[in-house]
């Protein structure tokens, strides 16, 4: 009985857990299925992200050829010991442009860097060096050399950034790139345009002092080189050197600094053309004023007008042109002596002027015709005719007239034939009288001025030029 009873209730429970067990192994079949799907979906997910990944790309062959992922380039060379030497040598490609208003000169160059990195040696059966593009100088240690007083700066990006890095077995390296640098140059113009001016462009390391960097020139004084073809349009370049010394920061140390020095002296033919040569037609044209007769108002006075506004206009040309200095420069010292002969040339007119009225006015007295219509006359006529009516020598006009009228009642009796021959005689009787006139009209002022004004002005001339060159 109780075997009946265990025989059915197994075969009750047999069909259930024959049903579960088949769900089960249904669940866990379905679930290998799955996992295996989402593992597939993940290894290839990874594949496409390792691709897009440019981080974790393989280093390059000439990487591992130089083991940069083995060491730390964020330390200098040696870290720690004796400052690592930085060798250095320059070529100048041009200077560009010197620049008097702002002071400073544009200079492009070839700049040099040697150091050793023994971190950076490797194998060569050839004992051949490598040589790489600008990419490779962001993973590796370099000097961190800058200009000392520069206003701007670039480096050359045409076709390709103009940098070049060259790595030997034994760890030696070579860095060089090609600059453009624009640096103040103090210059002094108090000799100006006689001028030789002295700038110089210098380097220095900006982090490193000398306890953990020595700058130096690698080649001495050979180390900077120029080429042949430099010129410039105002300036000739006298020398090239180059120098060295510390310079010392209160914050950091004493730091290596190196010097490129250069002399210009300036070409002072183009100011001669500009400047000087129009000074000097201008102070001799005051001149011709003591030559001209001293009646001649209209003459003598806008003579002296048109001298002394072409001085100034000279004077303020060359002051736009230049820095607003606060010392006298030599062409300022030439330019305002000129300009003080022209404008005394005027005032000696003016005192001219005034003293032959006086004069005059007294010999009226002397006649008794003070008070006359005539003196008005006379004085009116000596200011605005032009010509000078003197009594002493009007005195002898009226046989001046008599000849004249002599030879025209002459002329008008004789043939065609002698109208020439006796216009030549009155030309020449004119002439006479006219040279007498104004030989008696010279003021003894005027006489004097004709000898001391071009004296004075060579001597000047003398003692200028023998200062300044």
């Amino acid at each position: 009985m109780v075997l009946v009873i265990k025989l059915l209730f197994f075969t009750c429970l047999w069909p259930t857990a024959v049903l579960h067990s088949s769900q089960s192994q249904h669940h866990h079949l379905h679930h290998r299925q799955q996992f295996s799907f989402l593992r597939k979906h993940n290894s290839k997910r990874d594949i496409k992200m390792r691709k897009l990944d440019s981080t974790k790309v393989r280093p390059l062959k000439s990487e591992q050829l130089l083991r940069i992922e083995d060491h730390d380039f964020a330390l200098r060379p040696g870290f720690g010991g004796s400052p690592i030497p930085v060798g250095i040598d320059v070529q100048v490609e041009s200077i560009d442009s010197i620049s008097e208003v702002d002071m400073d000169f544009t200079m492009t160059l070839y700049l040099r860097h040697y150091w050793k990195d023994e971190r950076l040696s490797f194998r060569s059966t050839k004992n051949k060096s490598m040589t790489f593009d600008g990419r490779l100088i962001k993973k590796i240690w370099v000097p961190d050399v800058f200009f000392v007083h520069s206003k701007r700066s670039f480096i050359h990006d045409t076709t390709v950034e103009n940098v070049m890095l060259r790595v030997y077995p034994d760890g030696n390296v070579l860095f060089s790139l090609r600059i453009t640098v624009s640096a103040m140059c103090f210059m002094d113009f108090s000799r100006f345009p006689l001028d030789t001016q002295n700038c110089s462009l210098e380097l220095e390391s900006y982090a490193y002092n000398e306890d953990d960097l020595m700058l130096y020139w690698k080649h001495g004084n050979e180390s900077l080189s120029t080429d042949e073809h430099i010129s410039l349009s105002q300036f000739f370049i006298e020398e090239f050197s180059a120098s060295s010394g510390l310079a010392f920061y209160s914050s950091t140390g004493w730091y290596n600094r190196l010097f490129i020095n250069f002399a210009l002296r300036r070409h002072i033919f183009f100011f001669v053309l500009q400047s000087y040569f129009p000074a000097m037609l201008m102070v001799m044209l005051s001149w011709v004023s003591f030559w001209i007769d001293r009646r001649a108002v209209p003459a003598r006075v806008s003579l002296g007008i048109t001298t002394v506004l072409t001085m100034s206009t000279i004077i303020t040309g060359v002051s736009a042109s230049m820095p607003q200095v606060s010392y006298i420069k030599a062409v300022d010292v030439y330019l305002w002596i000129s300009f003080l002969f022209v404008f005394l040339s005027v005032i000696e007119y003016a005192a001219v002027n005034y003293l032959t009225t006086i004069e005059e006015r007294k010999q009226l007295k002397k006649r008794g015709k003070a008070s006359g219509m005539y003196n008005i006359d006379a004085v009116q006529a000596m200011a605005f005719d032009g010509c000078y009516h003197d009594p002493d020598v009007e005195m002898d006009l009226p046989a001046f007239a008599d000849r004249c009228e002599e030879n025209e009642t002459r002329a008008r009796a004789i043939s065609v034939s002698n109208v020439g021959t006796t216009r030549i005689k009155r030309k020449r009787s004119f002439k006479g009288n006219v040279g007498r006139i104004i030989l008696q009209n010279n003021h003894v002022i005027d006489t004097y001025s004709r000898i001391i004004f071009p004296s004075v002005y060579i001597v000047f001339n003398f003692f200028y030029w023998g200062l300044y060159i």
